[in-house]
């Protein structure tokens, strides 16, 4: 009976009692159009830009029928409610192709970072899988798509990693970031994000990167003090390779390996250095390193070794990232970075003869330190 219905009759509607996701209608082409005319769907989407309403309409009316028809593109409009009590269109929802499958997704402004599409992917997913004849669900986003690799994360996606040239949109050929899920998954995390959580004390917080810190990251990674501690620092450094670096930072917190703070000043909320607790995913997984840098205006005071007690303290922490030993390596003769370890609490356990390559081509001893919880 079922392969006998037609569009729209054949779009099962499906619900968890928060979230449905059902056929368009003709009272989603203006909301679509709000959606698809947004600045953040048109930065991470494929969606045409510009955008008409006429495209809505086709892409409801013409390109969902078909598909459902076929059985090649499955989509749904998102219906949710809002604040005021109201459900309406929330988004667009789709799983393309049979039986390895892709799947896309966009959110109206108003329904973001309320849980919405996680509950609407599992609804399509677990269609896909019970019902639809898809064996595997293949996730991609462009890299530095945060919002996007979060909710992949939430719905039970394994996070792959980055696939160079695999989206061709709009005329730009982009890198991917790269996830699936399988029949019998189970739709919730596989790793633990690993959070920047926002640590402060009287004269510093440590937070997320922003944008707006990129400028600063390209000076701090281009001085010549970090350049000669730090020697595998890209040359030249650009404000492209200070994104791809926050880009990794999301990534790697995303699959669990470490967590990373921008260290800023909280009068103005400017960037003055930088700290992670690094190898999480290591041979002993209830470990970490610590490392940092701090930008040249901002030395002097005392302020690394006040970031790396806020960090220690909240790595320790069961509640923070639970870690049972941090460790911290510093060359030698960087008398700043050894006096910030001993300060934070670490005591030297070892020196490696000529472990650390420097940024004029020699070599100096590299001394451990370690911190037990």
């Amino acid at each position: 009976m079922t392969d006998l219905m037609k569009w729209p009759l054949n779009v099962p509607v499906l619900s968890d009692g928060v979230v449905t996701i059902r056929a368009h209608t003709a009272a989603d082409i203006e909301p679509m159009y709000e959606m698809a005319t947004d600045p953040q769907a048109a930065k991470w989407t494929a969606i045409p830009s510009p955008y008409t309403r006429e495209m809505g309409e086709q892409f409801a009316f013409n390109l969902m029928p078909r598909g459902w028809n076929d059985g090649t593109h499955r989509g749904w409009a998102i219906e949710a409610v809002d604040d005021e009590g109201k459900s309406r269109f929330a988004g667009n929802i789709d799983i393309r192709q049979t039986p390895i499958a892709d799947i896309g997704f966009v959110l109206h402004p108003w329904a973001r970072g309320r849980g919405i599409m996680a509950r609407a992917i599992r609804l399509a997913v677990d269609w896909a899988f019970s019902e639809g004849g898809v064996e595997i669900v293949h996730w991609r986003a462009h890299v530095g798509n945060e919002a996007s690799l979060r909710v992949a994360h939430a719905t039970g996606f394994t996070l792959h990693g980055t696939t160079p040239g695999m989206l061709n949109e709009r005329g730009h050929v982009l890198d991917a970031w790269t996830g699936s899920i399988r029949f019998g998954d189970a739709p919730v995390p596989r790793t633990t994000w690993a959070e920047s959580t926002v640590l402060e004390s009287d004269r510093l917080r440590l937070r997320p990167f922003k944008d707006e810190d990129l400028p600063r990251i390209v000076e701090g990674c281009s001085d010549v003090v970090t350049r000669h501690f730090l020697a595998g620092l890209p040359r030249p450094y650009t404000v492209a390779t200070a994104r791809a670096y926050v880009d990794d930072c999301i990534w790697q917190a995303a699959t669990g390996a470490k967590a990373t703070w921008a260290i800023a000043d909280p009068a103005n909320d400017e960037l003055i250095g930088n700290i992670s607790v690094m190898d999480m995913l290591g041979i002993t997984p209830d470990s970490g390193e610590i490392g940092y840098w701090m930008h040249p205006d901002a030395r002097g005071r005392g302020l690394m070794t006040e970031a790396t007690r806020l960090v220690v303290a909240h790595a320790v922490a069961a509640a923070g990232l639970d870690r049972r030993r941090l460790v911290l390596y510093a060359a030698a003769d960087n008398a700043s970075s050894n006096a910030v370890a001993e300060a934070a609490g670490f005591g030297r356990y070892g020196t490696q003869r000529a472990a650390e390559r420097l940024g004029d081509g020699s070599y100096d001893d590299l001394h451990g330190y370690e911190l037990l919880r």
